[in-house]
């Protein structure tokens, strides 16, 4: 009855919805909500974008956004496991809180102040000072009898006026309450030492223990001041503090996912699955969240696939883009492709230049490491890359003739050098590899997208569009 109640509820919603909510354009058949056209419009053009975007120069990113989901849904990347384990975690992090309220996290509030009050007990709490002398584990007659009677004469001392929190600065073992003056903050039973404990709560407000000792030395313990738990209402701010602080929230609805889930006898994904439907069909902001997160993954899937991943690994279409658009890659000022190194003796300055001469660049790296690295001992320390002037100080220092170069020095390896040549452009792809990869994966987009435009059929409301604010 309850399902079926959902299902007239939600499909009476919709037709709501749709009634005030036209459409602002068809995607391969699928009609798009202004209200969904417009909140990815306010999304993507918050006051914290750089390039905001007028609602016109807007519609094509929307739609080249929604043709790539069109295409990954057509691959069926939506089915992967991988896809929906991280898209349901995505969307349960937004929805989980919505199956409690306040009144559920006040009931776990309440219940933890009845936990504490039953814990601290009849004893209620104490907020002692201590002086502690460190006896050690083990340790020797003649050490315990030291302690003692240093203990002793400190506690006689204190009987005749010495202010305890001095005397606790100063004399007091325990670093952690010596700086406050021996104060180690409010306590109930079994928080410390049972021989601590005892002597603690033994003692009544303003009262001095004799010396006691613990399994770590001899206490001297005052008692400042004694209490019984306040009243829940006194704490409850403190308590709702505690429960956001330690995220218990989390805990409290996932508590209570597992128990509709065992009332429904059904899947926790099952309840979560039909409490997404059900929030979407009531909260507008909350249903394209989640398929903002639906979408989002499965763009970036396809992406991945059809572009990054594609150009990142097509080393022959690198190269060929790289050769045609040789001349768009000219640095403004010279590089030097090599190494700047420091070596542990002198010898090894010109092992390296040998070592790698003549081989290709790529390979250096592995060349030295095999070569001077290969075991416990380190002989040479090497920074290899194509350096622009200020990038590193021994090359500014040797290659550029920056005479006032901060080398930095490294402890052991006192001397120092460069092999490599100076370049003004790029004389091979993998010098701006970056670069050419980002920019071949900017001209795979584009044909990605001229084929999605001329596959998928797009139809838009232009009339509608016009009356859209920016």
């Amino acid at each position: 009855m309850k399902r079926l109640f959902l299902a007239i509820f939600t499909l009476f919603t919709l037709h709501s919805f749709a009634q005030n909510d036209p459409t602002v354009m068809t995607i391969n058949g699928k009609a798009i909500p202004q209200s969904e056209f417009v909140y990815s419009y306010k999304k993507n053009n918050g006051p914290d974008v750089i390039e905001q975007k007028t609602v016109k120069e807007y519609v094509d990113l929307f739609i080249n956004y929604k043709l790539k989901v069109e295409a990954a849904l057509d691959a069926h990347y939506d089915t992967l496991t991988s896809y929906n384990k991280e898209f349901r975690q995505y969307r349960d992090q937004q929805v989980l809180p919505t199956l409690i309220n306040d009144a559920d996290v006040e009931q776990e509030a309440i219940k933890i102040y009845n936990d504490t009050k039953e814990r601290i007990g009849a004893d209620g709490l104490v907020l002692p000072q201590h002086i502690l002398l460190m006896t050690g584990q083990n340790p020797s007659d003649s050490l315990m009898a030291a302690s003692k009677a240093k203990a002793d004469s400190l506690y006689d001392a204190l009987k005749k006026g010495t202010d305890f929190a001095e005397a606790a600065k100063k004399y007091s073992q325990d670093p952690g309450s010596a700086q406050r003056g021996g104060e180690i903050g409010w306590i109930s039973r079994g928080q410390t030492l049972k021989a601590f404990d005892d002597a603690a709560f033994s003692l009544k407000k303003g009262e001095m223990s004799q010396p006691v000792l613990s399994e770590v030395g001899y206490h001297i313990i005052k008692i400042k001041d004694k209490k019984q738990l306040e009243p829940y209402d006194s704490l409850r701010s403190d308590i709702m503090t505690f429960i956001e602080r330690r995220n218990l929230r989390q805990e409290i609805a996932k508590n209570r996912l597992k128990a509709i889930a065992e009332d429904k006898k059904e899947s926790e994904q099952q309840v979560m699955d039909m409490r997404a439907d059900s929030i979407s069909a009531i909260d507008q902001d909350m249903k394209y969240l989640i398929q903002e997160y639906h979408d989002g993954l499965l763009l970036y899937e396809a992406s991945n696939r059809e572009v990054w991943e594609k150009a990142a690994n097509d080393e022959a279409g690198l190269q060929k883009f790289f050769k045609k658009n040789k001349k768009k890659y000219v640095w403004d000022e010279p590089r030097f492709k090599g190494i700047a190194y420091h070596t542990k003796d002198a010898a090894d300055i010109k092992a390296v230049q040998k070592a790698v001469k003549g081989k290709k660049f790529d390979e250096w790296a592995q060349i030295l490491r095999t070569t001077f690295n290969n075991d416990s001992v380190l002989r040479i320390r090497v920074n290899k890359g194509i350096f622009k002037k200020g990038d590193n100080g021994l090359v500014d220092k040797m290659e550029f003739g920056v005479a006032d170069a901060k080398v930095k020095n490294i402890k052991g390896f006192p001397h120092t050098a460069v092999f490599g040549k100076k370049l003004t452009t790029p004389e091979e792809m993998s010098d701006v590899k970056a670069l050419v990869v980002a920019d071949y994966q900017e001209q795979m987009e584009k044909a990605w997208v001229e084929a999605l435009r001329a596959k998928y059929p797009v139809e838009v409301n232009w009339e509608l569009i016009e009356k859209i604010k920016d």
